[in-house]
């Protein structure tokens, strides 16, 4: 019956995520770092993902898209451009390698904007919005014990460096079980005093 309901218009699931994208140079300096990880420890999945620095992911019923994107361009606009600073690597014991990011209040803080829209991002109680606790710009996730063992040695000793400022987030999307993320909306922020409260802007 769920498999039915999933493939009629507008009842199609979706994964989203909410991200901050770093600008082309950068991009292309963290893509450079990707594809040596993923060429010297045969992790071709370093490469499905283009860099970016995730602040929500959630899934969702392809009708409701629009009033995420309304709600998510609302927080957005009153949100201001951050500065965010990379530095070195880290990771999570046994499955991810990432870009650290030392300037981490100003996402947090945006995060916690995002959280208050937790309502609209949650599909049902197996499905629930995951927001970021620690912001991170991922290398290569899901590794074998062996990439994450040799890789990390390698990485725990290597620098990086680059910063950005971010002036937009951006919406992606996919469907649920494809590999490829699609751009569904890119949501400037304006430092606007928006002052809108969900129900006028739903009601």
């Amino acid at each position: 019956m769920e498999t039915l309901i999933q493939t009629m218009p507008g009842y199609r699931l979706n994964e989203y995520m909410l991200v901050l994208t770093p600008h082309e140079e950068l991009r292309k300096k963290i893509i450079g770092v990707k594809k040596e990880f993923a060429e010297k420890y045969k992790c071709p999945q370093a490469l499905w993902t283009k860099p970016h620095l995730m602040l929500a992911r959630f899934t969702q019923y392809e009708m409701m898209e629009e009033r995420v994107v309304n709600r998510m361009k609302v927080t957005a606009m009153a949100f201001h451009a951050i500065k965010i600073e990379l530095k070195d690597f880290g990771s999570y014991p046994s499955h991810s390698i990432f870009i650290n990011v030392v300037s981490r209040e100003p996402i947090k803080a945006l995060i916690k904007e995002i959280r208050e829209s937790q309502r609209l991002l949650k599909l049902d109680n197996d499905h629930k919005p995951y927001f970021t606790d620690e912001p991170h710009l991922i290398i290569a996730s899901k590794l074998a014990p062996w990439q994450y063992e040799s890789g990390w040695l390698e990485y725990s000793n290597r620098h990086f460096t680059g910063r950005f400022i971010a002036d937009n987030m951006m919406l992606l999307k996919r469907r649920s079980g494809d590999k490829a993320w699609q751009i569904v909306e890119r949501l400037a922020f304006q430092n606007l005093p928006v002052a809108i409260k969900q129900g006028e802007l739903f009601g």
